[in-house]
C-alpha cells in the first residue's frame, strides 16, 4: 500500500533536508541586516560630527577676522588723518620752529600730541605704523617709488620714506611708499636673515 504522506505532512519531529538550512538563514539574516543597519547610523554619526566640528572651527576663524578686520576700511580712513599731521608737522622745519613764537610753538605741540594719541588708539585696535628706513626692502610691504644711488649701504635698502604704512593684524592695510638705494654692495645673508625679523618687529 502506498504512503500517502508528503514531505508538506512529514510526522511531527520529521526534518527533512531542504528545511534545515532554511531555518538557519532566517535566524542569520536579522543580525546581519542590524549589523549593517547600525553600521551605517555610525558611519552618519561620525560624518556629521565631523562636519559640526569644521562647522565650529569655521564659525571661529570668521568672528576672529571679524574682530581683527573689520575696522578695515574706517582705520584706512583714519590713517589719512595721521598722514595729513605729519605732513602739517613737516611743514616747518628747524630753523623755522626756532624761529617761531609761543602761539605757534604750542600749535605744533598741540598737533604732535594729537599724532601720538591717534597712532596709539590705532594700536590698540590693531593698526600698527611702519617706517622701514634702515630696513631691506619688502615687496610685500613696501611700494617702491624711486632709487637713490647710494653706496654706503646695501643695494635694495630702503633709505627714505616717502609714505608711512601700516599693518591690520598680519595684512597689509596700506604698503610704505619708499625710495631704495642702488649701487651699493649687495646685502650680506645675515643681513637677509635680520631684515624680515626687523621688520616684524614694526608690525606687532
Amino acid at each position: 500500500m502506498t504512503d500517502p504522506r508528503t514531505p508538506d505532512t512529514a510526522a511531527p519531529g520529521e526534518n527533512t533536508a531542504d528545511q534545515a538550512p532554511a531555518t538557519e538563514g532566517t535566524e542569520a539574516d536579522p543580525m546581519a541586516a542590524l549589523a549593517r543597519e547600525a553600521a551605517e547610523y555610525k558611519d552618519r554619526w561620525l560624518r556629521g560630527m565631523a562636519e559640526m566640528e569644521n562647522l565650529r572651527r569655521r564659525t571661529e576663524r570668521e568672528v576672529a577676522d571679524a574682530r581683527v578686520y573689520g575696522i578695515t576700511q574706517f582705520a584706512r580712513d583714519v590713517v589719512l588723518v595721521a598722514d595729513n599731521m605729519e605732513r602739517a608737522l613737516q611743514a616747518l622745519d628747524d630753523e623755522l620752529r626756532a624761529k617761531a613764537d609761543a602761539g605757534v610753538k604750542g600749535l605744533l605741540d598741540g598737533v604732535e600730541l594729537t599724532e601720538r594719541e591717534l597712532l596709539k588708539v590705532l594700536e590698540k585696535h590693531g593698526v600698527q605704523k611702519l617706517e622701514p628706513k634702515g630696513q631691506k626692502f619688502d615687496p610685500h610691504r613696501h611700494q617702491a617709488m624711486f632709487e637713490v644711488p647710494d653706496e654706503t649701504v646695501p643695494s635694495g635698502t630702503v633709505v627714505q620714506v616717502v609714505q608711512a604704512g601700516y599693518m591690520i593684524g598680519d595684512r597689509v592695510l596700506r604698503p610704505a611708499m619708499v625710495g631704495i638705494a642702488k649701487g651699493g654692495p649687495k646685502a650680506s645673508a645675515a643681513a637677509d636673515s635680520e631684515a624680515p625679523a626687523n621688520d616684524n618687529s614694526q608690525a606687532r
